[in-house]
């Protein structure tokens, strides 16, 4: 039994909350303090996209053979001289990196200075809660780029997306892999479960013109190797995608969670309620990404009443379906619908107060 099935076994989320990532700070304490504020209990660390390295292509890009950045791009060179003693190192590090007690803190997979700002200063707020017996969470949460993102918006030195060379995929996917397991690894050395979202913003456009070319095994074989990767750590592997998607793909993987924009696009999730009951029954979760973070004036205009009406009516919509309701409630995460990295600080905090204050009733109304 893989270790991802036994942690969800006994990790219910009874409808806490949990964010996404991205936050319009540039100030990585204060961030990690406003996180732990709204979210003790499973508080994640911030990603500030106000800093170039954190990026969703950048922060993830250091370590990765035939690396170039000239005037001010970053591409894969497979024809640099020196790619191959590159290649060869990075397959070293990998290797050395998957023994059971290899340190990943020292090697190419763990956050560079520049690219693990965030990070880093959000395990020291966690160790010292720790350290202060201050601590209430559960789990920690960080997140990767998806491969099927990262892939395609990464270009060799002839502009075309990497994800369509078989070698070059491959990197990247051990890479975001390995740096996934790093995450994951230092969450579980304090103590907590770890969960990592895959972020997958361009599985929007699977299925369609512009990713033809990409199969279905593509995106599940790409995505199980860090889901496997995860579950090394006894992690939980969540995979987020901001709009609709082909979510039967999803349904039928090996994902623990699947963190979907519920305020927007609930009626396309729901289109495979067949597929959607099994996963529900194997134990798998669902981040209900219920408070909207595209459109300041939604925003605005919704209340913890409002938001808890549309989560009420489309509890009602998954029992007609057969969807047994506490199991539902036991085995959700109240999200907001994306990072709030492109809004308003103002906006975002009021995100963070909705996601709060929506999960609080929910879990009042229903005595989780």
């Amino acid at each position: 039994m893989r270790e991802g099935i036994i942690v969800m076994e006994n990790f219910k989320p009874k409808a806490l909350p949990v964010l996404i990532g991205s936050l319009p700070m540039d100030n990585h304490r204060k961030a990690a303090e406003l996180i732990f504020e709204y979210t003790p209990d499973i508080p994640l660390w911030p990603q500030l996209p106000m800093f170039a390295k954190e990026g969703m292509t950048e922060q993830f890009m250091p370590g990765l053979p035939g690396l170039v950045t000239s005037n001010g791009r970053s591409f894969l060179d497979g024809g640099k001289e020196t790619f191959d003693d590159e290649y060869l190192a990075f397959f070293e590090a990998y290797l050395a990196a998957g023994e059971a007690e290899a340190d990943l803190e020292s090697s190419i997979f763990a956050f560079t200075r520049e690219t693990g700002k965030g990070f880093r200063e959000f395990l020291r707020q966690v160790d010292a809660k720790i350290a202060e017996g201050n601590c209430s969470f559960t789990a920690l949460k960080g997140q990767i780029t998806g491969p099927v993102t990262f892939g395609t918006a990464v270009k060799d030195k002839d502009d075309r997306a990497v994800f369509y060379d078989d070698n070059l995929r491959e990197i990247i996917i051990k890479k975001l892999a390995m740096n996934a397991r790093y995450q994951a690894g230092e969450f579980s050395k304090r103590g907590a479960v770890p969960i990592i979202f895959i972020d997958e913003p361009s599985l929007a456009g699977f299925g369609t013109s512009a990713y033809i070319t990409i199969t279905r095994e593509d995106v599940t074989e790409s995505l199980g190797e860090i889901v496997n990767a995860v579950h090394s750590e006894n992690g939980l592997a969540g995979v987020h995608v901001c709009a609709n998607t082909q979510w039967d793909v999803l349904l039928e993987s090996d994902i623990d969670i699947i963190s979907f924009d519920a305020y927007s696009y609930f009626e396309k999730f729901i289109l495979f309620p067949e597929k959607l009951t099994e996963y529900l029954k194997r134990g798998s979760l669902l981040a209900w990404g219920i408070v909207p973070t595209q459109k300041e004036d939604e925003i605005e205009k919704e209340t913890k009443d409002s938001l808890f009406s549309r989560f009420k009516a489309q509890m009602a919509d998954l029992e007609k379906i057969g969807i047994d309701k506490k199991m539902l409630l036991d085995q959700i995460f109240i999200t907001p619908s994306c990072g709030t990295g492109s809004i308003s600080f103002n906006a975002a905090k009021r995100v963070l107060e909705l996601t709060r204050d929506l999960s609080l009733k929910i879990r009042q109304i229903h005595s989780l």
